[in-house]
């Protein structure tokens, strides 16, 4: 096979459902989840200073946010989309879940995640976020966890279509490419591998494939 002929293979994914309309929902441009994830952040954020947190105050819950998002993004990936159902169907489920991201990761409009998937998974975090913090402190907490999803989206498209110049992009570049073509059980963290480290989930390195075997 080709290097053209591989690389129109990997763009060019199947239809996930039968009907027209999930299929319209099942693919996103990539500018969709700032459109509709940046003005809510942006709201949340005026709610905390409005309901009387200090700016400090403000920042530092934002930051914690993001690192909740970090967490959260490792166990979403490892739990939920590498999730393969032992039920008839389940192998479907899989498929639409992430699957076909695997199968076909260099689709442009199969990057980024279907609101028709992210805005339940936001209202459960919302809701999560609520109970535990309360107002003012789950507003910007979970504004901070909705900046680090984008940031997750962005460095995940970003990863598929470009190419890093720096030290560090190409570490997290690389490190993501092993998920994908080397074992897809290691290297959950797309955004942050920082965690792959801490679970012991860090795909074996360059270094170690020159190695006799």
């Amino acid at each position: 096979m080709g290097s053209s002929e591989r690389s129109e293979r990997l763009a060019a994914s199947p239809d996930l459902f039968e009907n027209r309309f999930l299929n319209f929902f099942s693919r996103v441009h990539p500018v969709v989840p700032l459109l509709i994830y940046g003005p809510i952040i942006a709201v949340l954020v005026w709610l905390g200073l409005d309901r009387g947190l200090s700016v400090p105050a403000t920042v530092g819950l934002f930051v914690a946010g993001i690192l909740i998002w970090t967490l959260s993004e490792y166990w979403l990936h490892r739990l939920l989309f590498h999730w393969t159902p032992k039920f008839k169907g389940g192998d479907k489920i899989n498929f639409i879940i992430h699957g076909v991201h695997h199968d076909h990761p260099n689709d442009k409009m199969r990057l980024v995640m279907p609101p028709a998937a992210s805005i339940p998974l936001a209202l459960i975090f919302y809701a999560v976020f609520m109970l535990i913090f309360g107002s003012p402190y789950g507003f910007v907490l979970f504004g901070g966890f909705l900046i680090g999803y984008l940031g997750y989206d962005y460095t995940h498209y970003y990863l598929h279509h470009f190419v890093p110049k720096s030290k560090i992009g190409k570490r997290v570049r690389e490190h993501h490419m092993r998920h994908h073509f080397q074992d897809h059980h290691y290297g959950y963290g797309v955004s942050t591998p920082f965690w792959d480290h801490i679970f012991r989930t860090v795909p074996r390195s360059r270094k170690a494939d020159r190695k006799p075997s």
